[in-house]
């Protein structure tokens, strides 16, 4: 077999296992069979979060090239640091409450300027103030949402699974848009950024993730949302997530954001569209309380 292949299967299969045991009981069911106590699901949770947080955030900082005499590389890990601790508290105090919150709405406003930004005026990027409030937008406020996502309970040691089936919809997505562009597609969706995108590959993504959601909302009544509107927006954002990637990787000219992974290349790689789909699933749960 080819090494390439086995070098992705095997960091693919250590990748989807660190999910699986940081996003669902099993995790933390498997450590306390060694040490009864030792940990909580939501620890591990927060701890995946945080890895992928700060290693995200060194990968963006090494992709837009940041002046090696820049002051301004210094202050990513202080903020990037006090913004995922605000969300950390609401995290362990259960402080989040899904409601119109000015500063969660400015939040979210943010990442889609910052969006904006890098696909219509990427020049700003070109200087280490650009490159540093965007690096910080880019990684630190999706990985700070994303702990709001799942629900736990410290009494009857309960963590919901809303990440793991989020997590389960953008691989789905993926490649279910992968196959249906391979053997149909014709048309490119976005050939300077991304060559291999259609957009046979992405109705045949939507169609499909939508079934996928629809089954979960039928098996899984307990998650928060409705999961077939949930597949719906994964399918349509989860693809933007990696257009956004490859569009930041073409305008530095760095072919991967870091090789944490291996034949996955780095973290921004694998959770690119992750990074996307978690500001607006918060967005939706914001809203879906109104609906």
């Amino acid at each position: 077999m080819d090494k390439n292949l086995l070098q992705r299967l095997f960091g693919g299969a250590l990748y989807g296992l660190l999910v699986l045991l940081c996003t669902t009981p099993l995790g933390a069911a498997m450590v306390n069979q060694l040490s009864p106590g030792l940990v909580r699901q939501e620890s591990l949770y927060y701890g995946m979060i945080t890895l992928f947080l700060f290693i995200g955030a060194w990968e963006c900082m090494k992709m837009m090239k940041f002046d090696p005499k820049s002051w301004e590389k210094w202050l990513l890990v202080p903020i990037i640091g006090f913004v995922f601790y605000r969300f950390s508290k609401r995290y362990f105090e259960h402080g989040f409450y899904f409601d119109f919150n000015l500063s969660e709405i400015l939040a979210l406003s943010l990442i889609v300027i910052a969006v904006v930004t890098l696909f219509k005026f990427s020049k700003e990027l070109y200087y280490d103030n650009g490159k540093l409030i965007f690096t910080v937008i880019y990684t630190a406020l999706p990985f700070s949402f994303a702990l709001g996502l799942p629900k736990f309970s410290p009494f009857d040691n309960t963590f919901t699974l809303e990440v793991f089936f989020l997590f389960v919809l953008i691989w789905s997505s993926d490649s279910f848009a992968y196959f249906t562009g391979k053997f149909f597609g014709k048309h490119k969706m976005a050939p300077k950024i991304s060559p291999k995108k259609t957009w046979e590959g992405f109705a045949g993504g939507v169609v499909l993730t939508l079934v996928l959601g629809y089954f979960i909302e039928i098996y899984q009544p307990d998650l928060r949302g409705n999961w077939v509107v949930m597949g719906f927006l994964v399918a349509v954002f989860a693809p933007l997530g990696d257009l956004v990637e490859s569009q930041l990787k073409r305008t530095f000219g760095v072919k991967d954001s870091g090789n944490v992974i291996p034949g996955h290349g780095g973290i921004l790689d694998r959770l690119d569209s992750f990074i996307i789909c978690v500001p607006v699933v918060y967005l939706y749960f914001i809203l879906e309380k109104f609906i």
